[in-house]
């Protein structure tokens, strides 16, 4: 259990530097910046290589809703839930905690440090129904095509693939819409330094993912599973 939770904890970890660190690093750098483009890649491109790097050891959950998701659908023991969660939670927190060092190693401000929102705090201003329908729907095809490609009647060796490619499409969609969460872990390490409204809004960003991950297992568990 601790080689798999100190593989949850890294890839975390890994998850939430690449990928809010190209957020607020990155995606507006002067005449250089990735744009939304960039920031999604970067997203996907942490759980890629994690996968191939940590799979092995942990099966790079590297999101509570995603170790909720499998657990329903079947693919993973209750007992290992909550360490994982736990572990998930704090690698986003110590690398929220790095890059908040970095953002501000030159004067600046963090702004709004990558953190997930709706209404006024929406990067595109959609309401908090479109933001929970959103996360709910993206969290939903994130977990199926997880609990496809890790079938055993899937081909073998291209899961990390289409994980990591599922969850850059995802950014594509719905950065606009949320800055785009379907990870709990990965909200909370925002909010936490943000404070404030994004504490306020933080609710959604945890219970949506988590109920589009549940929705997943049950679809996969008795409709796709054999």
């Amino acid at each position: 259990m601790l080689k798999k939770t100190t593989a949850e904890f890294i890839g975390t970890f890994w998850l939430v530097l690449g990928g809010c660190g190209s957020a607020v690093l990155a995606a507006a750098f002067p005449q250089v910046g990735i744009g939304l483009l960039g920031v999604a890649l970067a997203f996907g491109l942490t759980v890629l290589t994690i996968v191939y790097a940590l799979g092995h050891i942990s099966g790079a959950h590297l999101n509570p809703a995603v170790s909720v998701g499998l657990w329903i659908g079947g693919r993973f023991s209750f007992k290992e839930l909550f360490p994982y969660i736990i572990a998930q939670i704090l690698g986003g927190i110590v690398a929220a905690a790095v890059l908040y060092v970095i953002a501000t190693g030159n004067g600046s401000s963090i702004g709004n440090f990558a953190a997930n929102g709706y209404a006024e705090h929406s990067p595109g201003g959609y309401s908090l129904l479109a933001a929970l329908v959103s996360e709910v729907v993206m969290t939903f095809m994130f977990l199926i095509v997880i609990l496809g490609a890790t079938d055993e009647r899937a081909p073998k060796g291209f899961a990390g693939l289409a994980i990591g490619l599922s969850l850059t499409l995802i950014h594509l969609i719905s950065i606009p819409v949320t800055n785009t969460s379907v990870n709990p872990a990965r909200s909370i390490s925002q909010a936490i330094f943000v404070g404030g409204w994004a504490l306020s809004q933080l609710w959604l960003f945890i219970l949506a993912p988590i109920a589009g991950a549940i929705l997943a297992g049950i679809v996969y568990k008795y409709i796709f599973s054999k």
